[in-house]
């Protein structure tokens, strides 16, 4: 499926026209056209590449899947590779979704999968579209700006759930090991795929501020610097994350040993209160003289010493926090 719109000096002209009149349509002063692409095969791009001399190998590489973050410059064009990032899903993994587009000085082509929604860039654009007259920069500032949003918005999710992750903690003081760590090292490797797949974003907007695309005037600047330190904020969250992360399954290793340390002390403790009792049982009950021998005397003696010796352990122990 693909959809087309024109723009004339700032102002929407026409939509859903054929593909074979993107260069009838640029040819006018003034237009730029944003051609969007659901799943494209591959013949759909060879007309795309005929009608805006798109180069060959950016080509092949917009047919090609699981292409890293990167802007890659051509003599005629640039192609930009992002990742949209559509939050944690039930099971708390990161689900998101690649977004390649071809860049040329009157067009925004982007190519992507049927999950990827498009009204988050259409809804940036209308309501900016008082810089429309800055052209195809405008087209690609509104796709990056979305990106990082929905970007920022999944990191915020993720900083709530460690918050919680770490309340869960000391929750009752006696939390569900298991389930943190799982929960731990799910949140930990979305962090990871933030930082392979979004962060490198950072670098591509660097790259079009500072030279690599002349055709950003002056006055969007602001609007990529801006989507750039929002990036570079991400780079700096998911970095910290990764730290709470980490804290988080070792301290629950650390409390893990305690209580670990714990179960040890008070078995420890009871099998000595037990050992004494049965001591001074076995001794009794040898044969050889004691006092009280085959007296009631010797009975309660025996019983006196068990009892008196049980509740000294118990009480030193639990004075030592053993018990």
């Amino acid at each position: 499926m693909v959809v087309t719109r024109a723009w004339r000096n700032g102002n929407a002209a026409e939509r859903d026209f054929p593909i074979d009149r993107i260069s009838d349509v640029i040819a006018d002063e003034g237009a730029f056209v944003w051609v969007d692409y659901t799943d494209p095969d591959p013949t759909d791009l060879e007309h795309v590449e005929a009608e805006l001399g798109i180069h060959a190998l950016a080509v092949e590489d917009a047919v090609e899947r699981g292409q890293r973050p990167k802007l890659d410059r051509y003599r005629d064009s640039l192609f930009l590779v992002v990742y949209d990032v559509a939050g944690l899903d039930d099971a708390g993994d990161l689900v998101t979704h690649e977004v390649k587009a071809f860049v040329t000085e009157h067009a925004l082509v982007t190519i992507h999968g049927a999950d990827v929604d498009t009204g988050a860039v259409e809804r940036r654009l209308d309501a900016n579209a008082d810089i429309a007259d800055h052209g195809v920069p405008w087209l690609v500032w509104g796709l990056l700006d979305a990106v990082t949003d929905h970007a920022t918005n999944t990191v915020e999710d993720i900083e709530r759930r460690i918050d919680a992750l770490e309340d869960d903690l000391f929750e009752h003081g006696d939390p569900r090991e298991q389930q943190i760590q799982r929960r731990s090292f799910r949140l930990r490797k979305a962090l990871g795929v933030l930082r392979r797949q979004v962060v490198p974003t950072r670098d591509s907007v660097a790259s079009l501020l500072h030279g690599d695309a002349e055709t950003i005037s002056d006055g969007i600047r602001p609007y990529f610097r801006d989507v750039e330190d929002h990036l570079v904020a991400i780079a700096d969250s998911v970095e910290q994350l990764r730290d709470a992360v980490s804290s988080v399954l070792d301290t629950n290793l650390n409390l893990s040993s305690n209580r670990q340390n714990t179960v040890m002390k008070k078995v420890t403790s009871w099998a000595a209160i037990i050992a004494v009792p049965t001591a001074i049982t076995g001794a009794f009950g040898m044969n050889v003289t004691f006092p009280g021998e085959s007296h009631w005397s010797g009975l309660f003696l025996a019983m006196g010493l068990v009892v008196v010796s049980s509740l000294l352990l118990y009480a030193s122990f639990k004075r030592r926090d053993w018990l």
